[in-house]
């Protein structure tokens, strides 16, 4: 008989799953972000060079889990380039996976679904369920206290040898000094909010510390790769990071409206200066992603 750790969470409750979008630095039901995602995730994959730029590769038929995997463009992507493997991906919101699942169905792809979970609670699965758990851009949601819950439950269902693979981000490095200004006050409001590893607020914190979560969930052969995207002025990627910008800064006004820390007037002022900085034509800006994976060891053994 399994034990008790080895059996599926429950079902997690629509009322649990609607409180805790409420918690989310933007709204996953707004329009707006489903549509910015839904940008961002193609512009973080070319970006990275692939699906796997670090090398990893799936065994046939291979079955694999996307965390908060959003408006499902990874997931598609995956399902499309690994016919036999099964791909699925949870999101908290069910617009967001309503939406995923009949991208799926448009595009024929009946090797990917989509499930309606919070990722920083325990999951509806088995253990040693999957060959691969992805995950990318999750601080945009969780504590840090809810990441190591989060490496544990990677760890408890991936099979022994397999993969978790996590991708997080700091805010562009940019010429605009106003566009800097407003990221200084979105790390700040981050770390009055007690959503960030920083010690001091100048930075969200989570890439250096991604590599000692998963050596401490009991995770081998800890390795990290580095992706720098350069959305500079008249650069391919200026386009979509430009307009990533701008609708995060756009959706983003009631979570640093809501701290008391600057003004609506201040704030639309500022965002205006930093549209006209970001189209002058020396405008500099990267974008430097962290990509780190571990494998769970093949001789099973708790974390």
């Amino acid at each position: 008989m399994s034990s008790s750790a080895e059996q599926p969470a429950e079902p997690q409750s629509s009322e649990a799953l609607a409180e805790r979008r409420h918690m989310y630095v933007i709204d996953p039901e707004n329009p707006g972000e489903l549509a910015r995602l839904t940008m961002q995730e193609r512009i973080i994959t070319e970006g990275m060079g692939g699906l796997f730029p670090e090398g990893l590769t799936l065994p046939p038929e291979a079955r694999v889990l996307d965390l908060a995997c959003g408006p499902g463009g990874w997931v598609l992507d995956l399902a499309r380039a690994y016919p036999d493997a099964e791909v699925i991906g949870v999101d908290i919101s069910p617009a967001v996976v309503e939406y995923a699942t009949v991208q799926a169905q448009t595009r024929r792809l009946a090797n990917a679904s989509f499930q309606v979970m919070d990722v920083t609670e325990p999951l509806a699965f088995p253990e040693a369920a999957f060959d691969l758990v992805n995950g990318r851009l999750l601080s945009g949601f969780m504590l840090p206290a809810a990441w190591p819950r989060l490496v544990a439950e990677g760890y408890r269902l991936l099979k022994p040898g397999a993969v978790l693979r996590l991708t997080e981000g700091e805010l562009s490095l940019t010429t605009s000094p106003t566009l800097s200004a407003l990221h200084e006050l979105g790390t700040r409001v981050l770390k009055m909010a007690g959503r960030s590893f920083s010690p001091d607020g100048r930075h969200v914190g989570i890439t250096p510390v991604l590599p000692r979560l998963l050596r401490q969930a009991g995770f081998q052969q800890v390795r990290l790769h580095a992706t720098a995207i350069e959305w500079s002025i008249d650069t391919p990627a200026y386009y979509g990071l430009f307009k990533d910008c701008l609708m995060g800064l756009e959706l983003i006004q009631p979570f640093l409206l809501g701290t008391g820390l600057i003004e609506r007037e201040k704030l639309q002022r500022q965002m205006q200066q930093a549209l006209a900085e970001m189209q002058q034509d020396d405008f500099c800006a990267i974008w430097t992603l962290v990509t780190v994976w571990g494998q769970k060891p093949t001789a099973s053994s708790p974390a």
